[in-house]
């Protein structure tokens, strides 16, 4: 019989058949308190050894006093391994010496010239999977619907519905033709109320664009 779908407050949202809470499987809004860090509902992140600090684990260079934000999604899938190397990570490469002097003796706060300038928002859009080991570099802007593949290191920009492989990161093909990709990008289904997501689940997983904007017409009230 089918349990009723998971609060997004839920930590553990996935049940084992002997009833238990997978500890290795957390929506991350439940999971993680960090105040430069934005999770959208239903995100969950997985690991083969679950981790005290799943923050720490997926962004360890995102410190509380960070000028910069990671920003995820809502229904993002986060396997095994993933980090998100924030802006915070960076040395200065502008001059003659990387070394960041700075930190060693008190300075970090002080706007020293051996520390960086503040960085730029990592961002991921809604419903994106990012494989296992795959890297997320500072500044990247990921847009909806993204799939990143195993062990793939990513910056920069990253189109709507894109298949991303390799490193460097490049993009490998499109998941749907441009026409799709707009209209899926319009319909905006990580938007719905989940009771009116998962009564168009058929829709929503399927591949016929037809039926999904019959649904998102249904849900919006317009026959």
């Amino acid at each position: 019989m089918t349990r009723p779908f998971p609060d997004p407050a839920t930590r553990n949202p996935v049940i084992l058949p002997d009833g238990t809470a997978h500890a290795g499987t957390v929506f991350l809004k439940a999971a993680i308190d960090h105040p430069r860090m934005e999770i959208g509902d239903y995100s969950y992140a997985s690991a083969h050894h679950p981790p005290e600090d799943w923050a720490a684990c997926l962004a360890p260079y995102l410190y509380p006093h960070s000028p910069e934000r990671l920003r995820i999604g809502r229904f993002c899938q986060i396997a095994d391994g993933v980090r998100f190397i924030t802006a915070s990570a960076n040395h200065r490469r502008d001059g003659f010496s990387t070394f960041p002097f700075a930190i060693f003796d008190g300075g970090f706060h002080e706007g020293r010239p051996s520390m960086p300038g503040p960085g730029p928002d990592t961002v991921i859009g809604h419903d994106v999977w990012l494989g296992s080991g795959a890297t997320v570099l500072p500044g990247a802007r990921i847009g909806d619907g993204v799939i990143i593949g195993a062990g793939a290191v990513v910056g920069g920009t990253i189109p709507p519905y894109a298949i991303v492989t390799g490193n460097p990161g490049a993009v490998k093909r499109f998941r749907f033709d441009a026409e799709i990709i707009e209209s899926l990008c319009a319909i905006a289904w990580w938007d719905w109320p989940v009771e009116a997501i998962l009564a168009h689940e058929a829709a929503i997983c399927g591949g016929d664009v037809a039926a999904l904007h019959r649904a998102a017409a249904e849900v919006r009230g317009h026959p």
